[in-house]
């Protein structure tokens, strides 16, 4: 799991859900449909947003090498853990 990601989809599920809910009211939608399906939307596309996000910033870092063996033995990454 990459914590990078974590933080990135708080980020650009507001952003997307925002982008949305605006073309939705230029378009004239003024209902609270569309404005939850904006919310649905933005909610069910931030995480790959913000994976595919994360691994352009990682490869682009010059600095960052990925470890070769992850270790996947918790749901969750220690504080201390490598990035995946």
């Amino acid at each position: 799991m990459d914590r990078l990601s974590i933080l990135l989809s708080m980020l650009t599920g507001a952003a997307i859900t925002g982008v949305l809910t605006i073309a939705a009211f230029s378009l004239g939608f003024y209902s609270w449909t569309a404005v939850l399906s904006a919310a649905a939307l933005g909610f069910l596309l931030a995480w790959p947003a913000a994976y595919v996000i994360s691994r352009r910033i990682k490869s682009a870092d010059p600095h960052w090498q990925p470890p070769h063996e992850p270790k996947r033995d918790a749901a969750l990454p220690r504080a201390d853990a490598r990035e995946v």
